[in-house]
């Protein structure tokens, strides 16, 4: 691998970058494009990704500062470093939320829906609410004292509480009480009727805190909330991985104190109380004029308005398999499938699996889980299969950060109904998505398969953009096949025909083919790479794709969250381009396009879909594939169709510039294009089978090359 120098002059900071990230989800909030509630939902996403930023990985930097660690990132800063840049940059992304809720929360008062503030509770609103606080808030309140007899309470991750400074009426004795907000309370009191009105409760509990502690009169009152060490570290030589992993959920609560978040208002001797309690030397201090936790605004998006919502979108099923009778291992037989998620509905994994389950020729099933999240409808589909007598293989991970509890839940209910849960390797994480079913046909057996790009999760593939891919092509039937013994059973994979897997050789695999680019380019051919992920962030292959832009390689990246490498950079990454598309779903597909001598798009590229993005973790940590896209009708749609779509938008993109700054596109004189406003209104290639040639064509879409970047506007 490339020594890498100790500067920030070739790459930018992960956890920088990642900030940028979340600041362009937060600035989708100040679109006027989109409907009022999608943009607070916007809002509120930023908030609960700003969470879990602090609980990992500012937790893990603060843990290596702790231990002494002075290990330095890629761009040459200590542990202690990135801190103090990510507390600078964190604070101001804080104030920008607050600004941007301040601005909505306006709004949304002219629209007909209110949040009201503590000194709105009066008269009618007051009599009503006192009722709601009495039967439905006071009961489930537990307040406790604050002396020598009562130390400091545990405050849970992400616990919001209220401290309170009485004092007794009868001897004006000081008392200081404290009253944890349980998760069962919701954080907004919605007032009945229209227009649509909404308290607080930390508002509605100060209010009425005369009927929580009467005889006391309260001098003052603050919220407060706290962020934990949330990350779950396994010792390799764990003996039970399951107890392992159940014991640190518990403790996960119970995490170091990462960041404390209190209101502005708070007395100097309050804030002398938690800061001592809760504070240490270093946690994370902040305090805020506006509203604690801007994660929970998402509870108003809930308020029933569609006129201040998307459009509702129904996905379609793939016509090519409605061709078939609904019979999805017929139409995968006869030709390879790609479903387009969100776009094609995720109901036909789940009949792929259901036909399986059902289909008495079907022996084995053997599927891997990442995150299936809280519907049922993958795990029913084994545990039918089970109970019907087939052979099935469920690759649970434990490691599936915030999942684990719920991955435990469906391994118990899985090993009950007769199926054989597996956990993997206990220090690399299992994040291939993969589907195996061997079917009986004739003389012999058939294996289908299904790979994802994202997971086997009902309601994440409503948002989520990804690849489905279906095949009975028998060589990747016995890679498949090797894959899930490689994770079952520690077997070594050898003579993969077509997967790449890691960490056993993806990341020399695409360094080959950049070589082969580059080759192609000093050759005097077209030099062409383009490549969609999450995150880009293994220096390795940053140095690779640099000695590709230098020697004329074209390489276009459109990387939704981190990127460290820095583009358009003169003798270094002037060939490179990136960009960054935020909208109203989540892009989440790992596709991956080589040129091959030609530039792109063309038919002989050589095209990939894989689960993983370009990250330490995904190389050397990871099991993850990636496989070759062959069949030219899937080809056609995954290149020419949804790569094309993607480097054409210029309604949702942002281009990263060579100092870090993210430039939203504005449309220019071509004209605007919103891939995801083109995807919903046109069907794909490879789903549509014969109603391809009988119906009204897909648009063709026509990249036009240009040398100079688009036009862009400063960020806001």
């Amino acid at each position: 691998m490339t020594e890498l120098p100790e500067n920030s002059t070739r790459y930018f900071n992960r956890e920088l970058s990642w900030l940028a990230f979340n600041r362009r989800v937060m600035e989708e909030a100040t679109n006027p494009a989109h409907p009022l509630l999608e943009r607070l939902r916007f809002l509120s996403i930023s908030g609960s990704n700003f969470d879990e930023f602090f609980m990992v990985r500012v937790a893990g930097l603060m843990g290596q500062q702790l231990q002494k660690v002075e290990a330095r990132s890629a761009d040459g800063l200590t542990p202690g470093q990135q801190l103090a840049a990510i507390s600078a940059e964190a604070e101001m992304l804080a104030d920008n939320q607050q600004a941007v809720w301040t601005a909505i929360r306006a709004d949304l008062a002219e629209t007909g829906i209110h949040v009201l503030d503590a000194d709105a509770i009066e008269g009618e609103t007051e009599a009503w609410l006192e009722g709601h606080f009495r039967d439905q808030i006071f009961p489930i309140l537990t307040p406790q004292a604050l002396d020598p007899a009562h130390p400091f309470p545990f405050i849970p991750n992400q616990g919001s509480s209220v401290i309170f400074d009485l004092v007794r009426k009868s001897d004006r004795e000081p008392v200081r009480e404290l009253v944890l907000l349980p998760t069962a309370i919701r954080r907004f009191v919605r007032l009945p009727g229209n227009p649509a009105r909404y308290v607080a409760v930390e508002a509605v509990l100060k209010h009425f805190s005369h009927l929580l502690f009467p005889g006391y009169t309260a001098l003052g009152a603050a919220a407060f909330r706290v962020l934990r060490d949330s990350d779950i570290e396994i010792e390799e030589e764990a003996e039970d991985l399951v107890m392992t992993f159940r014991s640190a959920i518990k403790r996960r609560r119970r995490g170091r104190v990462i960041r404390l978040e209190m209101e502005e208002s708070i007395s100097p001797e309050l804030e002398a109380v938690l800061k001592e309690e809760l504070g240490g030397s270093e946690a994370l201090l902040t305090e805020t004029g506006g509203f604690l936790g801007i994660g929970d605004l998402a509870m108003l998006v809930d308020e029933d308005r569609p006129d201040l919502k998307f459009t509702p979108y129904s996905a379609r099923f793939p016509e090519r398999i409605r061709e078939y009778g609904g019979d999805c291992f017929a139409a995968i037989k006869a030709k390879d499938i790609v479903v387009h998620h969100p776009y094609e509905s995720f109901d036909v994994v789940l009949s792929f699996l259901g036909q399986a389950a059902a289909d008495p020729d079907v022996v084995a099933i053997k599927q891997t889980l990442y995150r299936a999240g809280k519907q049922p409808a993958v795990i029913n589909a084994l545990i039918a299969a089970a109970e019907a007598g087939k052979s099935v293989t469920a690759v649970v991970e434990l490691k599936a950060r915030f999942d684990e509890e719920q991955n435990l839940y469906w391994a118990t209910a899985l090993e009950r109904a007769g199926v054989q849960v597996v956990y993997g390797f206990i220090d690399w994480k299992t994040h291939a998505k993969v589907s195996m079913v061997v079917r009986r046909e004739g003389n012999g057996y058939r294996t289908y398969c299904h790979f994802g790009t994202g997971n086997y999760h009902p309601v994440t593939a409503r948002i989520y953009t990804d690849i489905s891919f279906f095949t009975a092509d028998p060589r990747v039937g016995r890679d498949a096949a090797q894959i899930f013994n490689y994770v079952t059973g520690y077997v070594e994979p050898h003579g993969l025909e077509l997967l790449g897997i890691s960490p056993r050789d993806l990341r020399n695999r695409l360094v080959e083919m950049i070589d082969d680019e580059i080759a192609h380019a000093r050759a005097g051919r077209p030099g062409a790479i383009w490549a969609k992920m999450n995150s880009l962030v293994d220096p390795a292959v940053i140095e690779k794709l640099y000695e590709a832009s230098n020697a004329g390689v074209e390489i276009e990246l459109i990387i939704r969250g981190i990127c460290c490498l820095r583009p358009g950079v003169p003798g270094m990454s002037e060939n490179i381009k990136v960009k960054s598309i935020v909208g109203r779903f989540l892009e989440h597909s790992r596709i991956w396009a080589f040129g091959n001598g030609k530039a792109l798009p063309n038919d002989g590229a050589r095209l990939f879909i894989s689960s993983a993005d370009w990250m330490q973790r995904n190389f050397d940590r990871r099991v993850e594939f990636m496989l070759p896209i062959l069949n030219k009708t899937v080809h056609d749609q995954v290149l020419d169709q949804v790569m094309v779509a993607n480097l054409l938008d210029n309604e949702q993109s942002w281009v990263l510039q060579p100092d870090g700054h993210y430039t939203r596109i504005v449309p220019g004189e071509d004209g605007s294009f919103n891939l995801h406003r083109y995807f919903m209104t046109n069907p794909s290639l490879s789903g549509r089978g014969a109603a391809l040639e009988s119906r009204k064509p897909v648009p063709k879409l026509q990249l036009k090359r240009r040398r100079n970047p688009p036009k862009a506007k400063a960020k806001a």
